[in-house]
This record gives C-alpha cells, sequence and structure tokens, in this order.
C-alpha cells in the first residue's frame, strides 16, 4: 500500500468518526442523565446537583438522576464514572479535592488526567479567613506580624488532615512566610466554636458558614480570598488587598465525563450547562449562597484543574502533609 492510498484511507476514517461523533451530540440527549455526586445527600454538592440537575432535565426534556454514591472520601463515586460508557450520559459532579487526590493519597483506583474529560466548572466560591475576638490582630497583615514574632505559638483549624481548608492555609503559611500550629476538626461548626473560645487564632473556612459567623460577630473576618470583597463583607479586605499574592483562587465544583467521550458530546454537555447556570432563577439562587456561576469551555477547565493538580502538589510536599491510605 503506496503512501497515497494510506492517506486517503486515514482521511476517510477520520472524516467517519467526526461524522459519528458529531451525529452522537446531535442525539444527545436522547435517554436520562445521571449525575454522580461522591458525597452523601443533602450536602452542599448534593444539593447543587439538584438545582442544576432540575433545570438541565427541563431544558433536555430528558430524565436527570442525582446518584449519590459516598465513600472512600468521595473516591467510591469517582471510580464510579471512571469505569462508566463514555457516552455522555454518566457525569461527575465534584469539589476540587479532586485535583489534590493524587498528592494526598499513596494509590487511587483511577488517574484523574488519563481517565476523564474536563467539562466545566459549575461554580466558584472563595474563603473567608477568620481569626478570633480573643485576638488582638483585626486583619491578615496584623496576625502575620504576629505570628512572625511567635512563630509556632499559633494555631489554625481545618476540617481534617487534606481537606481544603487545610490545603490552603499551608498555602498561606507558605505565602506568609510564617510558622502555625496545625489543629484539626470534624467540620465548620467546631472550628468556629474553637475560633469563639481562642483555642485557635485562625482558620480558612467556606464562604457561607464563614460568612455567617463574621457578620454574626462571633469570630472576626481577617480576609477572604479571590480577587474583589465579597458582597455580604464589604469591610473585609481580600488578602490580595493585604499583600498576599497567590490566594485568589478558591475552592470550585465542576464536571467531568469519562475519557473517550466524544468531544463534541463533551461540548453539547456544556454548553447545556451553561445555558442552566445563565438562567436567572438559578443565578439567583446560587449567587445568594455566595457561590459563582461559571460555565467555561472544557478547555479552559481542563487548563485550570491541571494548574490545581500541581499547586496542590506543590503545597503538599511543602507541608510534608503523609500520604492517605
Amino acid at each position: 500500500m503506496n503512501a497515497t492510498i494510506r492517506q486517503l484511507l486515514l482521511a476517510s476514517l477520520l472524516t467517519i468518526f467526526g461524522a459519528a461523533s458529531q451525529a452522537l451530540a446531535q442525539g444527545w440527549p436522547s435517554r436520562a442523565i445521571h449525575i454522580v455526586v461522591p458525597y452523601a445527600a443533602g450536602g452542599g454538592v448534593s444539593v447543587l446537583a439538584q438545582i442544576v440537575g432540575a433545570k438541565l432535565q427541563e431544558l433536555t426534556k430528558q430524565p436527570v438522576v442525582i446518584n449519590n454514591r459516598p465513600g472512600a472520601g468521595g473516591n467510591l463515586g469517582v471510580d464510579t464514572v471512571a469505569k462508566s460508557p463514555p457516552d455522555g450520559y454518566t457525569i461527575l459532579l465534584h469539589t476540587s479535592a479532586l485535583a489534590s487526590a493524587p498528592a494526598l493519597y499513596k494509590t487511587l483506583p483511577f488517574d484523574v488526567v488519563k481517565d476523564f474529560a474536563p467539562v466545566t466548572m459549575v461554580i466558584a466560591t472563595q474563603f473567608v479567613v477568620g481569626g478570633t475576638l480573643k485576638d488582638p490582630a483585626t486583619t491578615l497583615t496584623e496576625l502575620v506580624a504576629e505570628a512572625k514574632a511567635k512563630p509556632g505559638k499559633l494555631n489554625y483549624a481545618s476540617s481534617g488532615l487534606g481537606s481544603s481548608l487545610h490545603l490552603f492555609a499551608e498555602l498561606f503559611k507558605n505565602v506568609a512566610g510564617v510558622d502555625l500550629v496545625h489543629v484539626p476538626y470534624r467540620g465548620d461548626a467546631p472550628i468556629i466554636t474553637a475560633l469563639i473560645s481562642g483555642d485557635v487564632q485562625l482558620a480558612f473556612l467556606p464562604q457561607t458558614t464563614g460568612g455567617a459567623a463574621v457578620q454574626g460577630n462571633t469570630i472576626r473576618g481577617l480576609a477572604v480570598t479571590g480577587t474583589k470583597r465579597l458582597d455580604f463583607l464589604p469591610n473585609v479586605p481580600t488578602a490580595l488587598e493585604q499583600g498576599f499574592a497567590g490566594l485568589e483562587q478558591g475552592s470550585w465544583i465542576a464536571m467531568w465525563v469519562p475519557a473517550g467521550t466524544p468531544p463534541d458530546v463533551v461540548l453539547t454537555i456544556q454548553q447545556n450547562i451553561a445555558k442552566v447556570l445563565a438562567d436567572p432563577q438559578v443565578r439567583e439562587r446560587l449567587v445568594s449562597v455566595g457561590q459563582e456561576p461559571i460555565g467555561n469551555t472544557p478547555a479552559e477547565f481542563d487548563a485550570q484543574f491541571k494548574a490545581d493538580i500541581a499547586r496542590f502538589a506543590k503545597v503538599v510536599e511543602q507541608a510534608k502533609i503523609p500520604k492517605l491510605d
């Protein structure tokens, strides 16, 4: 077979596969869509799935089923999607924890890059950096000055080893050049209690719970992450305003499908999710609880995802966080 014939055959095959992919995308969805949430029902990710799923069902005229698959720190549900058919009917809705998983676990039953095709970032949210009213520091700048004057004497809280609250606090330590002692707790509520009592002097908190505690004047708002102040905490400056670059990106929740899903199908899903997030009622509901609707392209989210994998790997290495089983 000469080179010309081989090139013609290759071109024909690419045309056939391209046409098949396009046809599949045009036919999506023709049956029920399953959104897999790797956490228990009732949590923040599950609530978001219900909001987005209801509008997606309305838009596509096909059933959207929310499947909660908690277990193994979210990895059980992730593995379910990794091993699902790459046809666009099984979608993973997960947090930025997927980007930190390779650095935190000794072994994983999936590869976060090779086994998934990024679809879109659904929402982004920032952290509130909370302080205790029992400490004289009223800003992040003042707390850093105090920490540098008392190395190893101040404590920070997190919701557990390897959690996003832990990783961002460690990132902050690197950015600010301070030595703080990590004290893990079992969630936001005990963290806030520890701040109120003065057992810890700092914590990165989810926007909703942390913001409510600052508004209630039970803890002090030292800073917020992100590039601009939060509308409901206008008097709390960003970390960037206070000279701490590198904390502009907070947490996020996004969608993936199994690797091998035709690119046209991935794009069609993303375009539908972008329409869902542009709906005024959906947008208002998300913004009201401090979530920023995103809906970016697969290529844009893919770049962000890979950048965060590298960022978290560096944080875990620098902090010498032991790998989980």
